[in-house]
This record gives C-alpha cells, structure tokens and sequence, in this order.
C-alpha cells in the first residue's frame, strides 16, 4: 500500500514539474481590418473622386501599442503616419483614396497596411473606377533626324486602357521612300499616359525631300495621325550630283566648238571670198542669231 501511494505522489510530482516547465500563454495578438469586421476594403467612385473608409486597430495587451500606417497598390492616404492604441483599445483610423482624373475605369487593387513589433497587416483594397468610357488617342511630336530614325509621342487622350498599332509611310519627290504596315506595340497606355517611342529607318534616301508620317490606332478609338518633314542631302550625292554637272557643261562647251568649227570651215568654202572675210560674215551670222 505505501508502495502504491509513493508511486501516486512520484507521478503527481511529475506532472506538477512538467506544468511548471510549460511557456507561459502568448498574450493575443493585435489585429487590423476594415471597419465593421470586413475582409477588405470595398470603394467605388469616378475618376477625380476622393473616397473615404476606416480601418479598425484592435490592441488587446497591457500596453498602449503604436502602429504606423500606410497604403499599397493605391493612391491611399492616412491623417497621420502612426497611431498610438491603448491597452485593451480598438482605435478606428480614417483614410481616405484619390482616385486621380487619370485613372482607369474598372477593378483597381491595393492594400492597407499596419505594422508594429516587427509584424506587419495587410488588409484588401478593392477599388471600382465608374464613369463614361472613352477611348481617344493622339500622335504628337513627330520628327525625323539626319540619320531616318522617327521619333514620336503617343498620348492616351481617354478614360480606358489602349493598345496601340503604328504605321509609317514617307513619300518623297519621286513616290513612296518607307511604307511599314501596322503592327501592335506590345504595350498598354493608361489614361493620361504619354509614351514617346523611336523607330530606326536603316536606308533613308541621299537626295530627297521626305514627308514621313506616323499613324496610331487602338480598338474603340478613332486613328490618330501626324507627320513631319526633313530634305536628306549627303556628302556623296552632293558630290555625285556636281560631277553630272561638270560633266554636262563639258560636253556643252565641247558641242559649242565644234557647231562653231563646222559653220566656219562651211563658209570659208564658198568661192571668190577670202578666209578673213569667211570668218567675218561667220560671226556677224551667229550674233544675227
């Protein structure tokens, strides 16, 4: 029997030293979310709207708890940068989104972030962007410099998304010098973006005044076009150019002699007059003429 009660009291000891060796419990951790107990955020506005919600800090511990505030993903903006939260206190801290004029319409994401004792909160922002949809695009700030490359701005005039297509064509004095088709850009322009972009022309010609001209088009927007000017004159057409000229005016003068050499020895053969004489009546003639 003592045996037995000496074995109950061993085991109790144990477990006793095993309660006592357990962590204490973690005290509960802070928490952050949209007010009311929300998963996210939900807004919906127009372009040029400022919207408001409020995020609710929640600090459950013994101690007041300072949390810094800030915004991911969206143009988000708190009163002030950090909150300070006491013991056992929900705080509810407004916020507020700009939904710029250049935003686009539809589904926008983002997050509200809270973070504190090296833990950081994320909490969903859903943002809808409502309004008239207009799609309207512009090429602006076309030039070609000395060496055919083309340089242009494309504008998102609009309130949608675009994706751009561009073409070229220059014409010169004799017809067309470039005609390349339109092709996609790879690439998205949000509302009020501005994308200025270049485009190699590897064999403008030597000596031509060149037209080029640049045109854009996007699914829902009317094409937009705008073209520039610039005369192309190399060193080695200028110089192939005043080599035809000598040459022509050599081969005019040359002519000229002879004309001259052939009306002279016909007079000079025609009887009873003397060669001075010949070469007199010659002259006057040619100045009749």
């Amino acid at each position: 029997m003592r045996g037995a009660w000496a074995g109950s009291l061993t085991a109790v000891a144990a477990l006793l030293g095993v309660v006592a060796a357990a962590p204490p419990p973690a005290p509960p951790q802070w928490t952050a979310q949209a007010a009311a107990g929300r998963p996210y955020v939900y807004l919906e506005g127009t372009a040029g709207s400022v919207l408001q919600d409020t995020l609710s800090v929640s600090n459950p511990g013994a101690r007041p708890l300072t949390v810094r505030l800030g915004g991911q993903g969206a143009p988000l903006a708190f009163a002030a940068k950090t909150v300070t939260v006491p013991a056992r206190t929900r705080a509810d801290v407004p916020f507020a989104v700009t939904v710029t004029a250049d935003t686009a319409l539809g589904d926008h994401r983002g997050s509200v972030t809270a973070a504190a004792g090296g833990r950081e909160v994320r909490v969903p922002v859903h943002l809808r962007v409502s309004g008239p949809s207009l799609a309207a695009l512009t090429v602006e700030e076309v030039r070609l410099d000395g060496s055919g490359t083309v340089h242009y701005t494309l504008v998102n005039r609009g309130s949608t998304v675009l994706a751009p297509r561009v073409s070229l064509r220059a014409d010169g004095a004799f017809g067309t010098v470039l005609d390349r088709p339109a092709r996609p850009l790879g690439l998205t322009l949000r509302p009020g973006e501005r994308l200025t972009r270049t485009e190699a022309w590897s064999d403008p010609p030597a000596l031509d005044s060149v037209t080029i001209r640049v045109r854009a088009t996007a699914p829902g927007a009317p094409a937009a076009e705008a073209g520039a000017e610039r005369v192309f004159v190399s060193g080695g057409a200028l110089a192939a150019g005043a080599g035809v000229l000598i040459a022509a005016a050599a081969a005019a003068a040359a002519a000229a002699l002879a004309a001259r050499g052939r009306r002279a020895r016909a007079v000079s053969e025609q009887p009873g007059l003397p060669v001075e004489q010949a070469q007199l009546v010659d002259v006057t003639a040619g100045a009749d003429r």
